[in-house]
């Protein structure tokens, strides 16, 4: 149990960091690319108001380069922009007639494979967007369509470098967080482990030191009914004292195979053990007017503890018969599915609660407490049950399908 708080404790908290680390670096990342088009998108706008290139004026060196970029665009870009910016052009007529084609700013993109481009970019009826790095706009001047490419590919370089290198920063250190969280989870729980153990040793030691009174009551009881008679209170305190001895031992079994979870392991023939344990179970069904089936493959075998397997199965087949309906139906089915031997136990019900389910294996747990009263339940036989499939690496659950029956399954490992 304390390896499992642990792991589900790391688990926790790695998820926890992910999904803190994955808003963080998404959120910086999709801002990051909107900028790039945003500043792409403005660059190209120039262009656009000016067929094509840059507005110049008769003086290049002047501070003044751009002679009509409106004042919003002046403070993002520096005077040198348009003898950084690598771009070309394309213009055609509405039948795709190439007119003219412009490469003169660019090194990288001759004639055809600008017309390439150009063509592509007509057929997919984008009026923007990227072919490779370079990023496009598609616009219509007296009747002809403009093209107009800008080389984007230095900042979409970077922006790719900020993307592995961002990631590659947060795996490692998601992996430094999860060993320190492997270093540091054992003082963790460590409290939660001293706790749980402290309670199954005291579980352990209340439940000996009660089996001592509760067999002098019992014995007192026998003496006092031999020599007084049988009488109503006499009966009542052998009844109630049994059935304290039944949830002392029922304790201590639990507390101890929780502390040795590994068992024994020996083949054994269990297609024989559990059509044994269902054949005790018909005349109680039959007494109760309850219709009782087995579905049960023949020669089954598996590596276990036979005592626990047939314990698990006990359990299994009481519960079904004291929770199902009056006149209700109880199916056991035992087959053999790929590498696991599936076990399960159906029965009908008056009112199966979905919401209930996770809580059936929980020590103590009643989902109708006055009806238990009645069965003389102790809501640990399901524990019980899931400890013995623990124990021999299994899975056990519950599961309902109309809230109107219940069904145990049970999946164990062939070997």
């Amino acid at each position: 149990m304390i390896r499992k708080l642990r792991i589900k404790l790391i688990l926790a908290s790695m998820l926890s960091l992910l999904l803190v680390l994955t808003i963080i670096f998404g959120a910086v990342g999709i801002l990051n690319y909107k900028k790039i088009l945003a500043d792409a998108d403005s660059i190209l706008s120039i262009l656009q108001e000016n067929d094509g290139s840059f507005p110049m004026n008769d003086h290049p060196k002047n501070d003044t380069v751009f002679s009509d970029i409106p004042p919003r665009e002046e403070h993002r870009f520096s005077a040198e922009l348009p003898y950084e910016s690598r771009y070309f052009s394309v213009f055609l007529l509405a039948d795709g007639t190439v007119i003219s084609v412009n490469t003169g700013k660019i090194a990288a993109v001759d004639t055809s494979t600008a017309i390439e481009y150009a063509q592509s970019v007509i057929k997919s009826g984008d009026e923007q967007g990227f072919v490779k790095d370079y990023r496009y706009t598609v616009y219509t001047a007296d009747n002809e369509m403009h093209v107009i490419f800008l080389d984007y590919g230095r900042e979409m370089s970077s922006f790719r470098t900020f993307l592995f290198t961002g990631a590659g920063v947060s795996l490692v250190g998601l992996l430094a967080v999860m060993l320190l969280l492997i270093f540091f989870s054992g003082r963790i729980v460590k409290p939660f482990s001293e706790n749980y153990e402290k309670q199954k040793q005291f579980i352990t030691d209340a439940g000996h030191e009660l089996k001592t009174p509760l067999t002098i009551i019992d014995a007192d009881a026998e003496v006092l009914e031999m020599d007084m008679g049988k009488n109503e209170w006499l009966s009542d305190i052998q009844v109630q004292t049994k059935r304290l001895a039944q949830l002392t031992n029922s304790l201590i079994q639990l507390s101890r195979m929780e502390e040795q979870p590994q068992v024994e392991k020996i083949e054994f023939p269990l297609s024989d053990v559990v059509e044994e344990t269902v054949e005790t179970f018909q005349a109680l069904a039959k007494t109760q007017n309850k219709n009782l089936s087995g579905r049960i493959q023949p020669m089954l075998s598996m590596n276990g503890d036979e005592k626990a397997i047939r314990q698990l199965v006990t359990i299994l087949m009481d519960n079904a018969v004291k929770y199902s309906d009056d006149g209700g139906r109880i199916e056991l089915t035992l087959e053999k599915q790929n590498n696991s031997i599936q076990l399960s136990v159906f029965n009908t019900a008056n009112y199966i609660s979905k919401e209930n389910l996770p809580h059936y294996f929980d020590r103590f747990y009643r989902a109708d407490p006055s009806r238990n009263s009645k069965t003389g339940g102790y809501g640990l036989g399901l524990p019980i049950a899931s400890a013995i499939v623990a124990a021999h690496r299994g899975k056990i659950w519950a599961t309902t399908l109309d809230e109107k029956s219940l069904q145990i399954i049970v999946s164990l490992p062939v070997n």
